[in-house]
């Protein structure tokens, strides 16, 4: 955090370099406006996702919104660490299997809610979104997802 602080107040040139790699070549954005990009963009998705809840009564609009608001918010990190980085994080072996639920997720919401117009399968598919945001997020949380794993095992196991 302190080296973020210094970067952003421009003290140390050598640490800001380390900070954010070699991207600073790839774009003439600043640390700070970097800060201020990922700020607004997370600020935007997370009014997204409220209004969503208050339009939940029509599926079709909350799916909209919530989704829009997602991408949003998990696409501000890419401000602070570059796009690149972001994919090759979201490729990991360790969260691919993740990435590509939400995704997939993602995209079966939008097919529904545009597409078809069917209420109850956007209703599903958001379900189905926020569970595989949640295990996508668990997935950047050391054994995280394995935690959840045993415990949902064990919660739900019907061996006596």
């Amino acid at each position: 955090m302190w080296r973020l602080s210094e970067s952003i107040l421009g003290e140390n040139e050598e640490q800001q370099d380390n900070l954010f790699g070699d991207q600073e070549a790839l774009c003439s954005v600043s640390p700070l406006q970097r800060v201020y990009g990922f700020a607004a963009c997370l600020l935007a998705g997370f009014i997204c996702m409220f209004l969503s809840m208050i339009v939940f009564i029509k599926p079709i609009k909350f799916a909209l919104l919530f989704t829009f608001g997602n991408m949003l918010a998990i696409g501000s990190t890419t401000f602070l660490i570059g796009p690149m980085q972001q994919l090759s994080m979201m490729m990991d072996p360790v969260r691919a299997y993740a990435t590509y639920m939400y995704v997939g997720c993602v995209v079966l919401a939008l097919i529904c809610a545009l597409w078809i117009h069917s209420k109850i399968l956007t209703l599903l598919a958001i379900i189905c979104e926020i569970c595989a945001l949640v295990w996508y997020s668990l997935s950047y949380i050391p054994f995280a997802s394995r935690m959840v794993s045993n415990v949902a095992i064990r919660l739900f196991d019907t061996e006596i």
